[in-house]
């Protein structure tokens, strides 16, 4: 989609939607001469990882000791959140700086149409289509979830590398199969490989950094680990250091600690690799999880009410730091609001890459370099379409200032709660708080938007016998 014309500018000021974004020449030209050189730029988005599942972030039971040299090496943020409480549409997010569900991934993308819930729509512009000509070397390694098959594969979408695994989730770490499956790929070529997931992950992002660290050409690399989701299957000798330093953990707890701090070293060999190949200086890291942490495998999401598949903070609210040496100071906080497609801008922002169409994400850059930045006046969404239990139906969630409007599924009501006094959303406020009315309005008016946006591509026939 191309920059807003007048009468899509007027059509959004009557749907109320003021969050959208769209890059004027000033802001372009800004972004450009920002700074002479250009940073390599290390996403990092790990996959389930609870709010509470961090020594850093409070946990007592497991250790993560690199994890949380890297956020104590940058700024921490206390209020960021995943677009979803659950994969794609993060995902989706974080690469089109879009709502998903205005880029056709309202849902889980998997193998089989019946339980499927997204296709990311053509026109949307990705991440790496915009640093390409920003001058970067674009990479992937790791989990993609946004596509099968072409056109939505990596390198279809702008990748100028892909290692990894396109899929949902492996149904197992070291087989990597889903559904009897091999989605593990070399860009296009299928591959095979023996060993742990996350150890292949962490040995795949450090080659790569080994080899771009040596071009003049900056690179931006996303490693989208697939741990700790589910199955909780960690290396046996992780589960037996866990289980010797905590002898009363239960099996279900000593498993998950394992996954995180198995998880842990893979990244702090990542950032070994970084470091050791002189890259370190000049490259932007951004941590994050895609999702809350799932309770049912023994996650812990601090003190947020639920989890994964949650529209409550438990579901949504994640870890997040920004690392990036002499321009953003180490050991401070952030308590402002950010979500996973503010990142989309503020990668571009830092790189110096253009963006001349519209999005939803606010760069939160000016913050990182420890700027003055007006907090953000937009109403902020949630949604997620899902199977099973849901029915194909979509939940919601809105937020506006300190007001947060949850649809914990589709066949609940809607609950208003006052985050600043009820940070457990214990205490609903009723349909008759000003408040109510005015995130429903707003909420009804993304979903007409996002009404326009189918997200589902089904086959040429589909046999109904």
């Amino acid at each position: 989609m191309s920059g807003l014309d007048g009468t899509r500018r007027d059509f959004l000021k009557t749907l109320g939607l003021g969050a959208a974004v769209l890059a004027t020449p000033e802001r372009i030209a800004a972004g450009k001469q920002m700074r002479p050189g250009k940073p390599n730029i290390l996403m990092i988005l790990v996959d389930d990882l609870g709010y509470g599942d961090l020594s850093s972030y409070g946990a007592t039971d497991l250790k993560t000791p690199n994890i949380d040299r890297l956020i104590a090496a940058g700024m921490r943020f206390d209020n960021f959140y995943a677009n979803c409480p659950v994969c794609s549409p993060t995902r989706a997010s974080l690469l089109s700086g879009r709502y998903p569900d205005l880029v056709g991934v309202p849902g889980v993308i998997r193998t089989h149409l019946q339980n499927n819930w997204g296709y990311m729509a053509p026109h949307v512009v990705l991440l790496p289509k915009l640093l390409k000509p920003a001058g970067y070397h674009t990479a992937i390694v790791g989990k993609w979830h946004l596509g099968l098959a072409s056109p939505n594969t990596p390198n279809d979408r702008g990748f100028d590398y892909f290692h990894g695994f396109l899929g949902d989730m492996m149904d197992d770490y070291y087989k990597h199969r889903r559904h009897g499956i091999n989605y593990m790929r070399l860009n296009r070529k299928e591959i095979d490989p023996p060993g742990h997931a996350t150890d292949l992950f962490s040995q795949w992002a450090t080659d790569y950094i080994k080899i771009h660290a040596k071009s003049k050409q900056p690179f931006f690399l996303y490693l989208a680990y697939n741990a700790p989701h589910t199955p909780i299957q960690p290396p046996s000798d992780w589960i037996d250091r866990v289980k010797s330093r905590r002898p009363g953990i239960s099996d279900k707890r000593a498993k998950l600690v394992a996954l995180i701090e198995h998880l842990d070293d893979g990244i702090g060999k990542v950032l070994a690799a970084l470091k050791d190949s002189g890259a370190g200086d000049n490259t932007l890291v951004i941590f994050t999880s895609d999702n809350g942490g799932q309770l049912s495998v023994g996650a812990n999401n601090g003190p947020l009410r639920a989890g994964k598949q949650d529209m409550y903070e438990g579901g949504i609210r994640v870890p997040m730091c920004a690392v990036w040496p002499g321009k953003i100071k180490s050991g401070t906080r952030s308590e402002r609001i950010g979500l996973t497609m503010d990142l989309f801008p503020t990668i571009c922002d830092a790189a110096g890459a253009g963006i001349a169409h519209e999005i939803d994400g606010r760069s939160i850059l000016p913050t990182l370099l420890g700027k003055s930045q007006p907090l953000e006046d937009r109403f902020l969404f949630w949604v997620r379409r899902e199977g099973g239990r849901y029915g194909g139906r979509a939940y919601y969630a809105a937020r506006y200032g300190d007001y947060k409007l949850v649809q914990n599924s589709p066949f609940e009501p809607m609950q208003l709660f006052n985050l600043k006094d009820d940070p457990q959303e214990q205490n609903p406020l009723g349909r008759r708080n000003r408040m109510y009315q005015k995130l429903f309005a707003s909420l009804r008016n993304h979903i007409i938007e996002a009404g326009a946006v189918p997200w589902e591509k089904y086959p040429d026939r589909v046999n109904n016998s």
